[in-house]
């Protein structure tokens, strides 16, 4: 029997307040631990994607719920609360009140309760039961019900059978696919720095992959025969870890599936399916649909697959980034130990232990690179290059978390992981930058009288367009929209009579 870790309960979660309601909570409980970690040790899908899941038609939703990996993979990303709620009202078949379900949590998680409930309304996983009493009653939605019951009687598995074991001498092995994933994600990344750089790829980067960047933001729609050009947003995706732009792209790549022909609820409950399969292990490409067959191709050029060919078959291999796809960015985001290359010393000077050239290029976002050998880059953090950083939309707590995230083990074993000198320094020059506002303008002096730059200087201050005055020397600065508006007040002023 496995034995499930019960960790994710809540505190202040009254478990066995459940009696009476879902027969027994023992029950519910022991049928839990026999099947396994079937909802706790997998972790949840990104919340940003399932908040775009919510937002689909409930038709569509309700067709989702047809999928048992869609089922599971939602219930995974719902609040803990939110998760016990499912599993007590799993074998309930009649709806149950509200306020049943509101005093099966102790008083002081009352907040936790509503954003629960809300979330469960949200994605569908809760259906208001029609029923004669005025007292709001819910039910579980059918069809996920059903698919998870199934789930916990089975057992689960994985949505496909892989290929027979004779396919294992021509299938690479874990290292060397996860090499391959790497080298892939690069090549794709450096485009977006800068294509110079680039690695050729075997699969390069599609139409289809470039119009999703557009989407996202991260490049610029070109004109003419200009290539695209990396955005702000593009600077800080770059910054981000793998599991969060794998979850932006991929948000992307489902919210554009309409316009390219894909049923939207069919290419979701895929790519969640595809967070399921063993990773190293062949599946059959030729029984997938067009439309799957499609998906496989483009998410191979992220890394996220490797497909093969034989004589008469082909197949497709999940990468490590494919099982990012049921994984949660909280939970598996950042570095793994061990993987760090970076050292900051207190003279700001950088070490950089790499052989990647999309690392030396991130690096070169706000690091002034002065010594690239094939396994080392060295550089500095200047005010010239941080300052360019800022002027290309990256903050401070960007760049921080960036040096502390890919830290070298034996920096990060040190507190804090980035010396303090170098933390406040970077914070002080963004607040230079912050400091001073430079906005386009005109300077009004010379004015013939007293009373006719008094008159002026009022003007501007009523109508928002004064920056700065200095009634000693008569002299005004004004907003250079209003340019217009405050020459023709000076000419009526100058062209008004005097008074004697």
């Amino acid at each position: 029997m496995v034995k499930a870790n019960w960790s994710w309960i809540p505190v202040g979660f009254n478990w066995e307040s459940c009696r009476g309601v879902a027969a027994d909570a023992s029950v519910i409980r022991e049928e839990v631990e026999h099947v396994g970690l079937w909802i706790a040790v997998r972790m949840v899908v990104s919340r940003n994607f399932m908040e775009m899941v919510a937002a689909l038609p409930a038709a569509k939703l309700d067709e989702l719920y047809g999928s048992p990996w869609t089922c599971q993979a939602v219930v995974r990303s719902l609040p803990p609360l939110a998760k016990q709620y499912v599993l007590r009202l799993l074998f309930v078949e009649a709806a149950v009140s509200s306020k049943s379900i509101q005093d099966w949590a102790l008083p002081d998680a009352l907040n936790k309760h509503k954003v629960a409930i809300d979330k469960l309304e949200q994605l569908r996983v809760l259906i208001e039961a029609t029923e004669r009493r005025k007292e709001v009653s819910y039910k579980l939605n059918p069809r996920l019900q059903k698919q998870l019951q199934d789930v916990l009687k089975t057992g689960g598995g994985v949505p496909r059978e892989s290929l027979p074991a004779s396919f294992a001498a021509r299938v690479p092995s874990l290292v060397d696919l996860e090499n391959y994933a790497m080298k892939q994600w690069e090549a794709v990344l450096l485009q977006l720095v800068s294509s110079a750089f680039a690695e050729a790829s075997t699969v390069p980067m599609n139409s289809t992959l470039t119009a999703t960047f557009q989407r996202a933001g991260l490049i610029t729609t070109p004109k003419g025969k200009e290539p695209p050009k990396i955005t702000d947003a593009g600077f800080q995706f770059l910054l981000m870890d793998t599991n969060s732009q794998l979850w932006q792209i991929v948000r992307e790549y489902v919210a554009s599936a309409e316009d390219r022909g894909m049923d939207s609820a069919e290419l979701i409950s895929f790519l969640l399916e595809l967070g399921f399969l063993n990773i190293g292990e062949p599946y059959n490409l030729n029984t997938l649909s067009p439309m799957q067959q499609n998906v496989i191709k483009e998410l191979a050029a992220l890394g996220v697959l490797q497909i093969q060919s034989g004589t008469k078959d082909r197949w497709f291999i999940p990468t490590k980034l494919a099982s990012n796809l049921s994984a949660s960015i909280s939970e598996t985001s950042g570095v793994q130990p061990g993987e760090g290359f970076v050292v900051v010393e207190t003279n700001f000077r950088i070490y950089a232990y790499t052989t990647s050239k999309l690392q030396a290029e991130i690096l070169r976002l706000f690091v002034r690179l002065e010594y690239q050998l094939p396994n080392l880059v060295v550089g500095s953090l200047t005010k010239e290059s941080v300052s360019t950083a800022f002027a290309s939309g990256i903050s401070s707590d960007e760049m921080i978390s960036f040096l502390s995230k890919h830290a070298h083990p034996h920096a990060a074993k040190k507190t804090p992981v980035v010396p303090e000198t170098v933390t406040d320094q970077i914070r002080l020059w963004e607040n230079d930058r912050n400091r001073v506002q430079m906005s386009p303008a005109y300077m009004y002096k010379e004015f013939p009288t007293v009373e006719t730059f008094e008159a002026v200087d009022n003007y501007a201050r009523d109508i928002g367009a004064l920056l700065w005055d200095e009634p000693s020397t008569q002299r005004l600065v004004g907003k250079a929209e209003r340019h217009e508006e405050m020459r023709n007040f000076i000419r009526r002023q100058s062209s008004a009579p005097q008074r004697r």
